[in-house]
């Protein structure tokens, strides 16, 4: 199978053609902004090293979130577009799914991605249920976790200090080599693929503004 994968969830953005679970072409780039820009050529280039046409490939794949706004817009925005124009599946994956396709055994943990909502709280992924809150209100663990996100380490230690069984993994950021295995286990296991839309936990940090632009246009002279 190959699957053409995008990410741009957190503070990184990659793209990659994965073939069979191999990494085929890879490009990524560090930073929170610009994905917008940055993904087409990645994307144009990742094809062109795997000598790979749009029409050829099986799936496209993309992470949803929890993350960056504006990030996952960019991302899933050209993955549809990829899609449509290639007439081929659409999967989405989570964050926390793309980052656990990469992870080695953790020993039957379970798996917590903490993710900085950078305005001073958390998002913690549990399986199929996002959390949104302050690092000092988390939940209780029911046994022992291994934890990973970008937060993965303020979390790791709060829950140690309350005596909790946790083990803090590696993995920090998602890669598009993840969410290509992630969205490939879904189509294997005869899943029906998420919604690609972006997962919001909680409303983006904009609001509208508090006057007009511009000026309200005068009328004609007659």
């Amino acid at each position: 199978m190959r699957v053409l994968a995008l990410d741009a969830a957190l503070a990184r953005c990659s793209a990659a053609l994965v073939t069979d679970g191999r990494i085929a072409a890879s490009r990524m780039t560090e930073g929170e902004r610009g994905a917008a820009v940055a993904l087409p050529p990645m994307v144009e280039s990742v094809l062109a090293e795997a000598r790979c046409e749009v029409g050829s490939l099986d799936l496209i794949a993309v992470t949803v979130g929890p993350g960056s706004f504006t990030g996952l817009r960019a991302a899933i925005a050209l993955a549809q577009g990829i899609a449509l124009a290639a007439g081929r599946k659409l999967a989405a994956v989570t964050t926390g799914e793309a980052l656990s396709a990469c992870l080695p055994d953790i020993g039957g943990r379970a798996l917590w991605v903490a993710i900085d909502d950078r305005r001073g709280s958390i998002f913690l992924e549990r399986g199929a249920d996002v959390w949104h809150g302050e690092e000092d209100a988390l939940p209780r663990p029911e046994g022992p976790v291994a934890v990973a996100g970008d937060a993965a380490v303020a979390v790791a230690a709060r829950l140690a200090a309350r005596g909790h069984d946790v083990m803090l993994t590696s993995a920090r950021l998602p890669a598009s080599f993840g969410v290509a295995l992630a969205a490939a286990a879904q189509i294997a296991a005869g899943r029906a693929p998420r919604p690609a839309q972006p997962l919001y936990v909680a409303p983006p940090a904009t609001r509208a503004p508090g006057r007009p632009l511009r000026p309200a246009p005068r009328p004609a002279l007659s």
